[in-house]
């Protein structure tokens, strides 16, 4: 387990060491939804543009489910990656147990949700197709068969992070991905199921996903506990714990969640085009937001380490490495998506219309791509001391005030590119927001470890 102590050696190659694996699972987590709308994409013409819609409005609740997951991901996160930087993996290990009891929990209630009411829920949007609505329910009541499975795969996940060992998470989910890949279109297509030949896919493949886990936290040779049950007497004072840790997080989640699919009900009045076209545009900008925070679950797990071993110098030193990483590939992005984004869209969809809008979309995308890109990393920084409050106060307070922009821009001449404009700044004062709390913060913290302390 050496290999995975962030505590020692060089900052930059322990942080890619967590981060890349990371990465190329946030990554193919993005590519499971995109493998979906690129399959049902090609059904072709209106019947396309109704599926990529139907699974986009119902992908939003299982966005919204991410929140609640957050809870026992981030708890075994935080709690295993602290422990093990104190030389103390007994603690670790029940952390990680506790969290994993909470997933399970949890991610049986909101499964139980979404199959059983889930018309109730697709109906808070308001889509006026009702074809369209029906399919999201469809689609729904089926992938919220796979919640549980997706809530204990987190907490799985968390804990391999939180040792430094993020390689299993990038394997597990690789293999779930190639499941979805070969399921897809034999279910779309083949098996005649369309939307809910999707929907059965990406519950085979987190399935598979879980059973990995399973497998590896109790066989591999670099997991983090050489003994682990699952079945084990929760602990009040580990879950009390995990819950202040992980729940202003899971309200920063949720809450971002609901206000984004606000600005959809928003969006709803413009057709199934303008629908389509933000779920696809959602899509593609995860290149900025998903690897930003995958960056930032390696900064977490890098200063929840060194935060329990008392190197302080090493946490700030790895921030700034961290921040120079994260801008360099904000820069990157927003030249991509200026120049060359809304010729992503052909890769999903080929009716025209719906193209129309992208090229506006995706120019307005760039306003945020940097800030979003350097958030991760902040969050990151403040999450491994334990304080999750911080990044949880800001979120929450410029998502409010990011919606609202968006309802007064949409009454304006700008009409749906009011909407988009709105979120877009809102980002940007929001990443910009957190991104001079931390660098501030971390300016104050000690320069000497505690080690050399007299």
């Amino acid at each position: 387990m050496r290999k995975y102590d962030l505590t020692e050696g060089s900052i930059l190659r322990k942080l890619l060491l967590v981060a890349v694996p990371i990465m190329g699972t946030q990554l193919m987590q993005m590519t499971y939804n995109l493998t979906d709308m690129f399959w049902l994409g090609r059904m072709g013409g209106q019947q396309s543009i109704d599926a990529v819609a139907a699974s986009g409005t119902a992908g939003m609740f299982m966005w919204l489910s991410m929140g609640l997951m957050m809870i026992g991901r981030m708890g075994s996160e935080i709690g295993v990656s602290q422990n093990l930087g104190r030389k103390d993996p007994d603690t670790a290990r029940k952390f990680s147990q506790n969290a994993l009891f909470i997933a399970a929990i949890l991610g049986l209630a909101y499964g139980c949700a979404a199959v059983f009411l889930s018309n109730q829920m697709i109906s808070f949007f308001g889509i006026r197709e009702t074809r369209v609505a029906q399919a999201a329910a469809n689609y729904l009541r089926i992938v919220g068969f796979g919640c549980p499975l997706t809530f204990l795969s987190g907490a799985i996940t968390g804990t391999f992070n939180g040792s430094g060992n993020s390689r299993l998470s990038f394997i597990a989910n690789f293999s779930g991905l190639a499941i979805n890949m070969i399921l897809d279109p034999i279910l779309i297509f083949a098996g005649g199921m369309g939307v809910f030949g999707a929907a059965a896919a990406t519950v085979a493949a987190q399935a598979a996903v879980l059973v990995i886990f399973l497998v590896a936290v109790k066989k591999s040779k670099d997991r983090p506990f050489g003994e682990y049950r699952f079945f084990v007497k929760p602990s009040s004072d580990k879950i009390i714990q995990i819950f202040k840790w992980s729940l202003p997080i899971a309200c920063e989640s949720t809450l971002f969640t609901v206000l984004s699919m606000t600005t959809t009900k928003f969006i709803s009045p413009y057709g199934v085009d303008a629908i389509a076209t933000q779920r696809v545009g959602t899509q593609i900008e995860s290149l900025s937001w998903l690897i930003g925070g995958g960056f930032g679950s390696a900064v977490t797990a890098f200063t929840g380490q060194n935060f329990g071993a008392g190197k302080w110098s090493r946490i700030q030193r790895g921030f700034r490495v961290s921040t120079v990483a994260m801008l360099i590939w904000g820069i990157i992005v927003t030249v991509l998506f200026f120049f060359r984004g809304s010729q992503l869209f052909y890769i999903f969809l080929w009716d025209e219309t719906p193209l129309e809008m992208s090229a506006r979309f995706m120019q307005i995308l760039v306003i945020c791509q940097i800030a979003t890109c350097l958030e991760g990393v902040s969050a990151g920084y403040f999450r491994g001391m334990g304080r999750t409050m911080p990044p949880t106060v800001t979120s929450i307070a410029f998502n409010l005030a990011r919606v609202g922009l968006a309802y007064v821009l949409s009454l304006t001449s700008l009409g749906l590119y009011g909407v988009w404009l709105g979120v877009a700044v809102g980002a940007l004062a929001r990443g910009a927001a957190i991104f001079i709390w931390s660098f501030v913060d971390a300016r104050k913290k000690p320069k000497i470890d505690a080690a050399d302390k007299v």
